[in-house]
């Protein structure tokens, strides 16, 4: 498993504050007869139907608080395992068996881990789409801020990128670009929140919890003209801007697609796009990328 990093590696550190859940029996012995056959007038002959019935299941509404359900869904990766709890898709994993997704998801949650019947209503549908949609996330355990870069991430468009700094501006801490690196490394729901289409500033695509060569093949699916981006970066441009709308935006976005080539104009940085009377865009905002 490899981690995003926005600029250099990033720093690693945030932990997961997830608690572990476990159940107390409450069973004691409370005397020298502690299975109580006297008082309950069992007979020696109903012992062992008496226990039984101690053994009998706990309640479904108990067992599925205490318990995450995995199964195996079709999707843009292969081997693709999903784990959901009864507050939503938990954790998302491809390229592991269920025996190593298994471990990696109780060693991260503490919980155990039984197979389901069929996946949580919405799931195919949301991987098909790249973001969530109406799917519930069970995101507890993570930071505040943790939270607030999934939350980001996850508005970015599907065939558009946006650069880490974006992110972390969006996040609420625009000087936190490698913490924002480390909590996209760390997203437990890759796909569902598409943190593949976070790219380093000077173009690039940066690293990914699948790999470099999974975010290539996801953006490419999703149609981002990963030559051309690399191109102008080749080039030093950053940012397109239109003669005939005004506006200057992030080379993927929807609306720089559509700019003929006579009327394109390529900028280093905001501030000179700025300079020649060019307005940010409202779609991307890419004030948002400017060093904090």
């Amino acid at each position: 498993m490899t981690h995003h990093d926005p600029e250099t590696h990033p720093d690693p550190g945030l932990e997961d504050t997830r608690q572990d859940t476990r159940a107390d029996s409450g069973l004691q012995e409370t005397g020298p007869d502690a299975t109580g056959l006297e008082d309950s007038g069992l007979e020696e002959t109903g012992l062992e139907g008496g226990l039984a019935a101690l053994a009998a299941d706990a309640p479904p509404s108990l067992l599925e608080r205490i318990v995450a359900r995995r199964v195996l869904v079709p999707g843009p990766l292969e081997e693709l395992r999903v784990a959901f709890t009864d507050q939503g898709v938990a954790f998302l994993r491809a390229g592991m068996d269920e025996r190593t997704f298994t471990d990696a998801f109780r060693s991260r949650f503490a919980r155990p881990l039984l197979p389901a019947e069929r996946p949580p209503a919405g799931l195919i549908p949301a991987l098909r789409g790249g973001r969530p949609g109406g799917l519930r996330l069970d995101l507890r355990g993570l930071s505040p801020f943790e939270a607030a870069v999934l939350r980001a991430a996850a508005t970015i468009p599907r065939g558009q990128t946006r650069p880490y700094a974006w992110v972390a501006a969006r996040a609420g801490n625009p000087r936190a670009v490698r913490a924002a690196g480390s909590a996209l490394g760390r997203n437990p729901v890759p796909l569902l929140v598409p943190c593949h289409r976070v790219t380093r500033s000077d173009g690039t695509l940066g690293q990914y919890v699948f790999g470099a060569a999974a975010k290539e093949r996801l953006l490419r699916a999703e149609n981002v003209d990963l030559d051309q981006v690399a191109a102008l970066a080749g080039q030093g441009v950053r940012y397109l801007g239109s003669d005939t709308t005004g506006v200057v935006c992030f080379p993927t976005c929807a609306d720089a697609r559509r700019i003929t080539p006579g009327h394109r104009h390529g900028f280093a940085t905001l501030a000179a796009a700025r300079s020649q009377g060019y307005r940010p865009c409202r779609h991307c905002r890419p004030e948002l990328a400017q060093p904090a």
